[in-house]
């Protein structure tokens, strides 16, 4: 990227980041992207995990939004990203027995004809008795409702997702570069022509050029900002936390939306686990590592625990983590009724800035950015192609889906672990396997999360992981999917990606110590009363790359 000038340079590796470099370089741009951590690092691993048209936005009448957002919900089920998003459904419970059935069926109705553009694969809802409500999700208390309501939408793992956006703009010709800090942006007759960057791993300073820079950092937004001039584009970061809890913990076959005094509580199916979420409060402390307090804990749990028979307990929760939407800032004091609508400016010629919007709508955010950006370039820029742009691990999906009892005998793997490999890399889980032709060790399960040491090799010399937490916490989920939350493995996985990065046994020592740490300080936070004292005790811990938050 130093060696030459770039049209576009995108600074930020979330899901909208990536999403902005894949679709400058298929418009035939010379494309860079920097990001200070790891892709994926701060909002767009730590949702809630769906695709989804975003049904409660129907009720504060953000009709557009809704559309938007099926239409990209359905895109990415069928053609972007068949292997990353998949069905899931969903049970409302009715407490009312008139009005509310007809309140929320008709919302559902409007969800499922806003989503007909798309059509194929998502079944439409259907009206429920309390006895067949009872049926699906028989964990509920019969107390809680006397019917209910099933819809369908989409799960995904954000992580997986934004990496494969990534890996799939690089294989187009983007360069992309994490552990790279902007540390100024270039200044030129009142116009941006670049940023200077610090290589975080070698402490080298480069400068990149670049006839255009995205500002696609989210509740980074006004840092970068800042560094040029006047501020156009304001966000406010409020804070989202989720817990996951064994499947065993709640009976119920399908996921369940309850309503709650200020919002509403999601329950979650993910694999072996549920996810429960989301809280939604201003957040003005580290924006790095947002960290879960015992009250954002209790709070779920109490919420859960009014519709649930088996009441969940603290010694239930296995998993906890803590994210921060980036949400343009508004009138009301209200974080929760700040809409998820996405705003694009130029408050510098030369700096494009993207805030707002939702996982969901990444693309749309993305493409509306990239045409800012190429508005008065000298020469003739086509229309945004990513919505016919499929990305790695999507090929021959048709095919490859139906695969794992064959690759499961051929490897001698259980079934439900090549499932979850084939919904984690799509037609790429033959080249996770692969590597285990010459080194059948590899073929390992790590224990207690299900997966094998060929994904540990695969995310460092492929996915552009770069430390132990890049892998445990992004590649690999296991840091919430277990209730050691990865220590018990931490030094397995040094082991393995060590060789593979260049690292000396002191560097292997340091990441597990690193990592240790990074547990440590998270559970000692989820056992504080409020945000400051959370979050200085998060503090306490240093990131895999040696960073404190920001």
């Amino acid at each position: 990227m130093a060696q030459a000038p770039l049209d576009v340079l995108v600074i930020g590796g979330g899901v909208t980041g990536v999403g902005c470099a894949l679709d400058a370089v298929t418009r035939g741009l010379r494309v860079g992207l920097v990001e200070q951590r790891d892709l994926a690092s701060g909002t767009s691993s730590r949702s809630s995990k769906l695709m989804h048209g975003g049904l409660r936005y129907l009720e504060a009448k953000d009709f557009g939004l809704v559309y938007e957002a099926l239409q990209e919900r359905g895109l990415h089920t069928n053609r972007i990203a068949p292997h990353l998003v998949r069905p899931i459904s969903f049970l409302i419970p009715l407490t009312g027995r008139i009005w509310q059935r007809f309140y929320y069926g008709a919302g559902v109705l409007l969800y499922d004809l806003m989503a007909l553009a798309r059509g194929k694969k998502f079944p439409v809802h259907r009206h429920l008795s309390r006895r067949q409500a009872l049926e699906l999700a028989p964990g509920l208390k019969r107390s809680s409702l006397i019917g209910g309501i099933l819809y369908h939408d989409a799960q995904i793992d954000d992580a997986r997702h934004t990496v494969a956006v990534a890996r799939t703009a690089s294989l187009h010709g983007a360069h992309i570069a994490t552990s790279t800090q902007v540390i100024d942006l270039l200044k030129q007759d009142g116009r941006i022509v670049g940023a200077r960057v610090l290589d975080v791993e070698s402490e080298t300073e480069y400068e990149l050029r670049a006839d255009r820079v995205v500002n696609a950092t989210g509740v980074w937004i006004n840092d970068i900002q800042e560094m040029a001039g006047p501020s156009a584009l304001s966000v406010q970061a409020a804070k989202g936390v989720h817990l996951v809890v064994p499947k065993a913990a709640i009976d119920s076959s399908t996921g369940v939306v309850l309503r709650t005094p200020t919002s509403v509580l999601f329950i979650i199916p993910w694999g072996e686990y549920w996810l429960l979420g989301t809280t939604d409060t201003k957040w003005h402390l580290d924006r790095a590592h947002p960290a879960a307090s015992s009250a954002d804990i209790e709070y779920l749990l109490r919420q859960a625990n009014a519709a649930l028979d088996r009441q969940l307990q603290r010694n239930d929760v296995v998993g906890v983590y803590a994210g921060l939407r980036p949400l343009l800032s508004g009138e009301t004091e209200e974080t929760a009724r700040l809409s998820r609508e996405h705003a694009v400016a130029q408050p510098v010629p030369g700096l494009i800035s993207i805030a707002g919007g939702k996982y969901t709508t990444y693309r749309v955010m993305a493409a509306d950015a990239i045409d800012m950006a190429v508005e008065d370039l000298p020469r003739a820029i086509g229309p945004s192609i990513t919505d016919r742009i499929e990305l790695i691990g999507a090929d021959n999906w048709d095919t490859v889906k139906d695969s794992g009892p064959e690759l499961a005998a051929r490897h001698d793997l259980p079934l439900a672990l090549v499932e979850r490999l084939l919904w984690r890399h799509g037609s790429g889980s033959a080249a996770v396997l692969a590597l285990t032709e010459d080194q059948p060790e590899l073929l390992e399960v790590l224990p207690g999360a299900g997966y094998i040491a060929a994904e540990a090799i695969y995310a460092v010399r492929y996915e552009g992981a770069l430390h132990l937490e890049d892998v445990l916490a992004r590649r690999m989920r296991i840091s919430i999917e277990t209730v050691d939350r990865g220590t018990e493995i931490a030094a397995r996985v040094a082991a393995l990606i060590g060789p593979e990065l260049g690292w000396t046994d002191t560097d292997i020592t340091n990441e597990v110590e690193r990592w240790h740490s990074r547990v440590d300080a998270e559970l000692d936070a989820n056992a504080t009363p409020d945000d400051e004292t959370a979050q200085s005790v998060r503090r306490t811990a240093i990131d895999g790359r040696g960073l404190v938050g920001a």
